[in-house]
């Protein structure tokens, strides 16, 4: 539903409009389009007059409403939305088009982006509100736009097809289809003019020659894309392995992340370098388990140069997507919600392990910055903030020597240009701050007392923070998914745990309750929510994350509601995305919109595939449950990535982070309280310190325990002993002896299974 005050603006405009229409002048095609018809025009006239700001376009008429205005300003997607105003006729995916194209004999031309994305941004600037290549463009195809966060099936159909060509993927995703939607050519970002860029053939030349393909070769570039369409499906139905993966797909992994591990700056490879926290998350269950501490060096080295980057924005807090360079100083300057939920965790496991307070602090950091820029009022959490501010990536977050003088006391500026180290030149004649020396390194080069620094430093940061705010800041995509929601719940859910802060948990529940009370119909969850109206089918990602982050929840809260939830879902997700015959998962449900081919997530990249976090969310549910239904989903989905893991072992890192969880005894730990939970104190805080994640934890008094058997069968039959709160841990169902004593129960946790 669209909030009253949406609501408002949409019903002043039709009241406006059925008193204006018949002397409403025609709104302007776009360049080489056909004219609208009547009953478009008025939709798009309603859609128009609920905009709010300038329009996002340098096509402007002298009152400063915009030139052109397409059928992207009726979608409900912020990144649609920033299309609404090219002269490019867009149309959004969906059989309105592809008829059109089908009618017409025209190809399609399908771009592919989000909201923050940079050169998304420098590819409609230099192409899509360009009036020539528009004008060829609407006159040639119909031109269809998709934000991948949306839909990210139809993205992960044509990246496959766009790799398959040998190119590599990205976005801008630029892809020529057929209008039987078959690709037949494309790419990612392409400069406009030839020339330019340092390319030989800009986008302009790309359009006329494959439309003169397409016109002078149809049989040829049919046939084309129907082998290419058929590589597709083949690729993404890869038949299962003959037999469970083991140790050796943990070591064969390891090994190829020894071997691409930059030990002088820390993270894999080469420039650009992206966080890859699955990866890191993947080399702490392996040091646990094999007391490797070649690895566990490599996750706190990483973490360590990534937290003194001009990739971690040092006076916002929080993390921007990507660095440009090795060392982790100059980023792509747009900060996305997966990004930081998962290294929020990072953070705090990596805290477990080392007990160093900088990570925590980090992880507090994330933390604070999401709570402040990036949650809604409904408490849920917005999608991402952009990378641009004013037409400049970046000028939001770097900093000259001089801006800092006008904005620190004169005592205050050496401190803080040398901490930061504001001087060196990274972008355009700024400097990205970042602090390649630690603090006391810093103090005793400028003769300063330690504490005393410290003391300045936070004074210093709060005042830059300050008047960073004068500054145009960067747009917010509002959008709310529940699959990264999912992510950032689970960072706030866990800090809770290890932090033993109830305010942590009590933002993981605002919005875990914001996102089942206004992001489910039909007992289904929607995949995207913009201002208060939920739309979309929801994919494998958002069930599998969002249901991790309700166990994390009910973890963190002991409030059965949360683990209700969670088994609902994953019922939804047994009826409607499993693969009953190969094992595993699809991306989307059995009643979704058919593509060319139905994707089984096989891959983690930035974000966590839904085939692995539901994997792990598996084996969660089976140990707090006891139902080996839950067990077998596990090992059916183990058995279905074997081939894939055999054929790239660093392809899925977070499943093989699950298949430590199937090789390892997951420990079942309950604590049973006279009263309430808060007796349970003295277990918890031995808990918090020991790193843990094969886990389950069962935390209830003697009044719940009753109603909580109906769920959690394990604890039906365990009691406060003497009165006492007790801990009982067990292992395959079989428990040690149940103790009151918090020492005896840490000895208990702190057993380690090695690796078979």
């Amino acid at each position: 539903m669209l909030r009253a005050g949406a609501v408002g603006v949409v019903a002043a405009a039709l009241v406006q409009l059925s008193r204006t229409a018949p002397s409403a002048p025609p709104l302007t095609a776009p360049p080489g389009a056909a004219a609208y018809p009547a009953a478009l025009q008025q939709r798009l006239r309603v859609a128009l007059a609920a905009e709010s700001g300038p329009p996002r376009t340098r096509h402007r008429n002298p009152d400063g409403s915009p030139t052109y205005t397409n059928r992207l300003v009726l979608e409900a997607s912020p990144y649609l939305q920033q299309h609404a105003h090219n002269p490019v006729d867009w149309y959004p995916w969906g059989d309105e088009a592809f008829e059109r194209a089908r009618a017409e004999g025209k190809p399609v031309l399908l771009s592919v982006g989000y909201s923050t994305c940079h050169w998304c941004h420098v590819m409609e600037e230099e192409s899509f509100e360009d009036p020539k290549i528009a004008a060829y463009l609407n006159r040639n195809y119909i031109a269809i736009k998709v934000d991948r966060e949306r839909r990210p099936d139809v993205d992960g159909v044509y990246m496959q097809a766009v790799q398959l060509m040998g190119e590599r993927g990205g976005w801008p995703m630029t892809v020529w289809l057929t209008p039987q939607r078959e690709p037949f050519y494309g790419g990612s970002y392409f400069p406009a003019r030839d020339g330019e860029r340092g390319v030989r053939v800009g986008f302009l030349s790309l359009l006329q020659r494959l439309r003169g393909a397409f016109d002078e070769r149809p049989t040829a570039v049919a046939a084309a894309a129907a082998d290419l369409a058929q590589q597709v499906r083949a690729s993404m139905a890869a038949p299962p392995g003959a037999a469970l993966p083991d140790r050796v797909a943990l070591e064969r992994a390891v090994a190829a992340l020894r071997a691409q591990y930059d030990r002088d700056n820390g993270g894999f490879g080469t420039a650009p370098k992206f966080p890859r926290t699955v990866q890191l998350e993947l080399l702490l269950r392996w040091t646990r388990r094999s007391g490797d501490a070649d690895a566990r060096r490599m996750v706190e080295d990483t973490l360590a140069a990534m937290a003194a980057g001009g990739i971690r924005d040092q006076l916002g807090g929080g993390f921007h997507r990507y660095s440009t360079d090795a060392r982790w100083q100059v980023p792509h300057f747009e900060k996305m919600l997966y990004d930081n939920a998962l290294l929020a965790v990072a953070y705090l496991e990596a805290y477990q392990v080392t007990g160093r307070p900088d990570f925590a602090a980090v992880t507090r950091d994330i933390l604070a910055y999401v709570e402040r820029e990036m949650t809604a009022p409904s408490g849920a959490f917005f999608s991402a903030s952009d990378a641009d501010s004013g037409g400049a990536e970046g000028a939001f977050f770097v900093w000259t020597p001089a801006e800092m003088r006008a904005a620190l006391p004169a005592d205050d500026v050496e401190l803080a240009t040398a901490y930061y180290a504001v001087g060196v030149t990274d972008v355009d004649g700024a400097s990205v701050p970042h602090t390649p020396r630690p603090l006391v390194a810093v103090a005793a080069q400028l003769g300063i007392e330690p504490g005393v620094a410290q003391d300045r430093l936070v004074a210093i940061r709060e005042a830059l923070y300050r008047a960073r705010l004068r500054r145009l800041p960067p747009a917010t995509d509002r959008k709310i998914l529940p699959a990264w929601n999912g992510l950032m719940i689970s960072a706030f859910a866990r800090s809770a745990q290890v932090f033993g802060e109830p305010a942590y948990a009590r933002s993981a529940s605002r919005a875990a309750a914001a996102v089942l009370d206004g992001m489910i119909a039909g007992g289904r969850l929607q995949r995207s929510a913009l201002d208060g109206a939920a739309s979309g089918e929801a994919y494998l990602d958002d069930y599998a994350a969002f249901i991790a982050a309700l166990l994390d929840l009910y973890e963190a809260t002991y409030d059965p509601r949360w683990l209700r939830a969670a088994l609902a879902l994953e019922r939804v997700v047994d009826e409607h995305f499993r693969d009953a015959e190969a094992g595993g998962y699809f991306l989307t449900a059995d009643d979704a919109e058919v593509l060319l081919a139905r994707e089984k997530p096989a891959y983690d990249g930035a974000e966590p595939s839904g085939t692995s976090t539901m994997l792990l969310a598996l084996q969660r549910l089976a140990e707090l449950t006891g139902d080996d239904h839950y067990r077998a989903r596990a090992e059916a989905t183990l058995r279905a990535a074997a081939a894939a893991l055999e054929e790239d072992p660093l392809a899925m890192p977070r499943l093989l982070s699950g298949l430590d969880f199937w090789l390892d005894r997951a420990k079942q730990i309950v604590v049973v309280t006279p009263h309430d939970a808060g007796e349970a104190e003295p277990f918890l805080a031995r808990l918090r310190g020991e790193f843990l994640p094969n886990r389950a934890l069962v935390v209830v008094s003697e009044p719940d325990k009753a109603a909580l058997a109906e769920l959690v069968p394990l604890v039906k039959d365990k009691v406060a002993r003497g009165g006492r709160a007790t801990a009982y841990v067990c292992e395959r169902r079989v428990c040690d002896l149940p103790t009151s004593d918090p020492d005896v129960f840490a000895r208990q946790i702190a057993a380690v299974t090695p690796l078979p």
